[in-house]
């Protein structure tokens, strides 16, 4: 149904697009990104467009898998915080997790994509007091018309991006490089109203925005890391989008999380991403069968897979040393209402394919739910091909070391309010065009560029790496 929906509005729209692209005398082969991270054809994704509803978060984590991979710090949980709401991923080992499922906006649709929670929380999310009399920041969201009060278009609620104006972790005058003229006396106005309503001080009312929302973001964080068995301070933070970088530490405090690795141009490893990425489609097909007597419905649903694979690698001209497939299988109790994927290991398929089945889904069951049921029959229920063409990537190259003194960055100083400190301090504003490979600064400090702001607290260094990624770690 979903598809039925999109379709007429997504090929009226890649029409359009590819004849704009034409005119403009583009050369390469355009591509969309998915909901799986892969990106896809003009062809195919206007034949299945229910494939990219969940498209824009996913880039960005495939955007931060290369980042990590390239920085030595594979095991990641993606933060990326934009005006109305975050996204977060776990990528255990660097490998992103799928799932087969998710509800969009009211529908559940079974298609893979990257297994992302979202939250509403952002810089444009407001805040108001309830009828408990207890501060809220979010899910509604001034938007960027007319967004924050201190855009001066109208809204009269303080939002997240005010609190930080106030505290002194944005510039007080302007934004994006000085791209976008900002009023602090509009936010100190509209939070000193709120926290008139709290009974508050008006800048303990704006740090309280912050820990409210923070603790927001800290709860999706869990949901996709310790309740499914992973523990956060086993990972590092990869904070990217406009206001990641901005909250990240003080995310990684709240978690217990050492480090936190923000690329180098936050705000666009979206769209990055989709330079880091290959061409992919996922195939499937619904068998439900007992472990025990699985071996020749598996081998014959996995021909068919890979049959239909070779067809879209034809379709998609991918050379075949390009070609890619990995197969995995949806695995349950029997009864049970919900599966774990479980992958396939290389090779033909035997008796040793179905014992090592068994094994991944009693230690993927044992992390996740914490016990095996070795008395309870196993079931396969859905075989899946992920088919990968390998086509050529953006290259990140890495830069020479510089050396750990970082004072020609220093581009000023702000005011800057801390909570550990409950007051004012001075501290150094860093340009990050003009940070090097190997700086090192330490904490308070703000390092700003024009696409996003990072704040590093009391107690954490923050060194620049080779390929001028910005590494926090606690002291």
């Amino acid at each position: 149904m979903v598809n039925a929906y999109l379709g007429p509005v997504m090929q009226g729209y890649i029409r359009r697009l590819a004849e704009r692209l034409e005119t403009l005398g583009v050369t390469a082969t355009p591509h969309l990104t998915q909901s799986n991270g892969g990106v896809i054809g003009f062809e195919a994704a206007a034949a299945m467009p229910v494939r990219m509803v969940l498209s824009g978060p996913s880039t960005g984590v495939i955007g931060a898998q290369a980042v990590g991979r390239l920085a030595g710090l594979p095991d990641l949980i993606t933060f990326d915080m934009g005006g109305t709401s975050t996204d977060v991923a776990l990528l255990p080992g660097g490998e992103p997790r799928l799932s087969g499922e998710a509800i969009v906006h009211g529908y559940p649709i079974k298609a893979p994509m990257l297994d992302i929670h979202t939250v509403g929380a952002g810089g444009g999310s407001i805040a108001y007091v309830d009828s408990g009399g207890l501060l809220k920041v979010g899910p509604r969201s001034a938007g960027a018309a007319p967004g924050p009060v201190c855009y001066g278009l109208g809204n009269a609620e303080p939002t997240v991006t005010d609190a930080n104006i106030m505290l002194g972790t944005l510039h007080p005058t302007h934004l994006l490089g000085g791209r976008l003229p900002v009023r602090r006396d509009l936010s100190v106005a509209a939070i000193e109203r709120l926290a008139a309503q709290l009974g508050m001080e008006p800048y303990a009312t704006a740090q309280g925005i912050l820990a409210v929302v923070t603790a927001n973001m800290a709860k999706a964080i869990r949901v996709i890391s310790v309740q499914r068995g992973h523990d956060p301070r086993d990972y590092t933070l990869m904070a990217f989008g406009g206001a990641g970088p901005l909250h990240a530490a003080r995310l990684a405090k709240e978690l217990e999380m050492k480090r936190v690795l923000v690329p180098r141009n936050p705000g666009i490893l979206c769209a990055m991403g989709l330079l880091l990425t290959d061409l992919r489609a996922d195939f499937a097909s619904t068998r439900l069968t007992p472990l025990a007597a699985g071996l020749a419905p598996m081998t014959e649903a996995f021909a068919g897979l890979a049959g239909q694979a070779e067809a879209w690698f034809a379709q998609e001209h991918i050379a075949p040393e390009a070609r890619q497939l990995r197969r995995s299988v949806d695995m349950r109790y029997a009864g049970q209402n919900y599966e774990l994927a479980i992958p396939l290991p290389p090779g033909d398929l035997g008796a040793a394919t179905l014992a090592a089945l068994a094994e991944g889904f009693a230690a993927a069951h044992h992390r996740l739910y914490g016990f095996i049921a070795e008395e309870e029959p196993v079931q396969l229920v859905t075989f899946r091909v992920e088919a990968t063409g390998t086509v050529q990537k953006a290259v990140l190259r890495p830069r020479p070391l510089a050396g750990p003194e970082a004072s020609a960055a220093i581009a000023g100083e702000r005011a800057l309010w801390l909570p550990e400190t409950g007051g004012t301090a001075t501290v150094p504003v860093y340009d990050r065009e003009r940070l090097l490979p190997g700086n090192l600064l330490a904490g308070p400090a703000i390092v700003e560029q024009m696409d996003s702001t990072t704040v590093v607290l009391p107690g954490m260094t923050a060194r620049v790496d080779a390929y001028d990624n910005l590494i926090l770690e606690a002291a």
